[in-house]
């Protein structure tokens, strides 16, 4: 697109897209159907078509098209409903600033956070961001990234802390590694298998596992292990990525759990262990991912100048064996 074609749209959406057009449009992109949002919004089926036809007379582009699974956004219509998204995001953030300012608040972060970062990294990094800013509230956000990413594109989070992902996400995210993550086999203290040595494959067929979602990196990667073992399911499998239920699950059986090796040697109640049994495939970057196409608020990035600081000393210690 040249410079004067680009001018010129960004033109038309500052003078004519009004926000209750876009409310129209996410809501039509959500309910599949122009009669459902337009009750959402108190129209009348015609006003809201009108709307749409307008937009589309403004923009000279088609923006939903009619199929047997209802009204579905075009190319350019999802790209304005994606827009209005993080436009909303925005306005929701700021009234929430807002508030918090006049409640005596300095500022808010909502941090999305994965597993890998929980343990140490995160807590770390907000407790020495606490003591500059003692009035700033932080909202953490636990989750995957096949979550947490299109909730930090839609601006519903400002960070996202923990295993990076492997850019299947869009450049509109930067991605800032700040240490070397490495997944392991972790049991509970006391787990028959630690007395044994290495171990082999064999020596882990007969018990239970808990295992990442299916739609995780992780969790491709371990169903091929399994696979090229010869063991194609586990004989149990409880699917969790809550740390406080695995390390319950642990605690009560002899089940082995894919972790962040950094949860099992920092857990503060000592009751986890890593099996000697080391896997082909789970290291990776440890870091922040947030949104390049928006600067980051000032408190965002006095949180990532934290996480910087206190990524520095965790990489040391885990390359000391600490």
């Amino acid at each position: 697109m040249s410079a004067g074609g680009h001018a010129q749209i960004t033109g038309r959406v500052i003078n004519r897209l009004k926000l209750r057009q876009l409310r129209l449009l996410i809501a039509v992109g959500r309910h599949g159907s122009i009669l459902h949002a337009a009750r959402e919004m108190n129209l009348s089926q015609p006003a809201a078509t009108k709307i749409i036809k307008d937009l589309e007379a403004d923009f000279e582009v088609q923006l939903f098209e009619r199929t047997n699974r209802g009204v579905l956004p075009t190319a350019a219509g999802e790209a304005l409903i994606r827009g209005g998204q993080l436009i909303f995001s925005q306005i929701g953030t700021t009234a929430q600033e807002l508030e918090d300012i006049a409640g005596g608040n300095a500022g808010r972060i909502v941090v999305g956070t994965l597993l890998a970062a929980s343990a140490r990294l995160l807590p770390e990094a907000i407790a020495r961001v606490s003591e500059q800013r003692p009035r700033l509230v932080i909202k953490v956000v636990e989750g995957t990234n096949e979550v947490l990413m299109p909730r930090l594109r839609a601006g519903e989070l400002d960070l996202v802390v923990g295993r990076l992902p492997m850019m299947r996400h869009r450049s509109d995210l930067a991605q800032e590694k700040l240490m070397q993550g490495r997944i392991a086999l972790v049991v509970r203290a006391g787990h028959p298998l630690l007395a044994r040595g290495t171990l082999a494959f064999d020596d882990l067929r007969a018990h239970g596992w808990i295992l990442p979602p299916a739609d995780t990196t992780l969790r491709r990667q371990l169903d091929q292990f399994f696979v090229e073992e010869g063991q194609f399911v586990p004989p149990r499998v409880v699917e969790s990525v809550s740390f406080v239920t695995n390390r319950a699950l642990l605690a009560g059986s002899d089940m082995i759990c894919a972790m962040p090796a950094e949860l099992a040697h920092g857990d503060p109640a000592g009751g986890l262990a890593e099996l000697p049994f080391a896997l082909p495939f789970g290291d990776g970057p440890v870091g922040a991912s947030y949104r390049s196409t928006t600067s980051l608020p000032p408190a965002a990035a006095a949180l990532l100048e934290a996480l910087r600081a206190v990524a520095q000393p965790i990489s040391a210690s885990e390359r000391l064996g600490q």
